[in-house]
């Protein structure tokens, strides 16, 4: 009997949000490891040149022979790029500095805003019988940017609970619907996720009301909270699901697993 938590062939989902600091990579990680954690088989692809997301998993720089960038732009075995973390079930392409000139070469290429896409698509793939993809985007609607949305099923947007935290947004969300239009025309709105969001913060619960009151359903059910655990968890290369797996961010970050597991798909307006 098949397994119902598992989707048919991997679901890749994008998390981006041209705005930095808004917990993107540590969702990007933590989301990756709770979905494994769940016997589920994730692949991260760090395509920011930050390179936090391979960082925050214990990838160390010497260890980052081959990357996203040969990924897109050299014929590369994924055997090469793909790597393993400390956690079962969850593994890494890992991203350098490298990474920033990819968007200068890509103007190039003809297939400049595919090429991910098909990298994702090769039939090598198969080997690792994935159930979710995880792109952890950079900070801005760039041509990586669009190749993950040209890559993936969905997008999923972290929000700060912050003020200001909806501006922006429409940018982001325009930019979906050019790639729906232009490119990838089965791409959707995963949800928006609200994250360091801080319960005794009159600003926090002002700032869901308003998430809500303008997205309605997009906006998940899961908050994620303002935690230290989370904050800390990085500097020990390690998701807060392992680095303490009992602390309310860990809790919130399998919420939002068992959400997005379980969630039907919307589609942006």
């Amino acid at each position: 009997m098949p397994d119902p938590t598992r989707p048919d062939g991997p679901r890749i989902i994008s998390i981006a949000n041209q705005k930095g600091g808004v917990g993107k990579t540590t969702t990007t990680i933590n989301l990756g490891a709770a979905l494994a954690e769940m016997g589920l088989r994730v692949l991260i692809v760090d395509l920011d040149p930050q390179g936090n997301a391979s960082t925050g998993l214990g990838i160390e720089a010497d260890n980052r022979e081959f990357t996203t960038y040969e990924l897109l732009l050299e014929d590369i075995d994924l055997g090469d790029v793909v790597q393993v973390t400390k956690d079962e079930n969850l593994m890494i392409i890992p991203a350098t500095v490298d990474l920033s000139s990819a968007d200068i070469e890509l103007i190039s290429n003809e297939k400049r805003s595919y090429l991910l896409h098909d990298a994702l698509r090769q039939t090598a793939m198969d080997r690792y019988d994935l159930d979710y993809i995880l792109i952890d985007c950079p900070p801005s609607l760039n041509l990586l940017t669009v190749n993950a949305m040209v890559a993936s099923h969905s997008v999923l947007v972290p929000l700060q609970s912050e003020f200001f935290a909806l501006e922006g947004l429409s940018q982001l969300m325009l930019t979906i619907r050019e790639v729906r239009q232009t490119a990838n025309p089965q791409l959707r709105i995963e949800g928006v996720v609200l994250t360091m969001f801080d319960a005794r913060n009159n600003l926090s619960t002002l700032v869901e009301k308003d998430a809500r009151d303008n997205l309605g359903d997009l906006v998940f059910q899961t908050l994620i909270p303002r935690n230290v655990r989370v904050s800390e968890a990085p500097s020990f290369a390690l998701p807060v699901l392992s680095y303490d797996s009992k602390s309310r961010g860990a809790e919130a970050y399998r919420a939002l697993a068992t959400e997005l597991v379980s969630n039907k798909g919307r589609v942006a307006a």
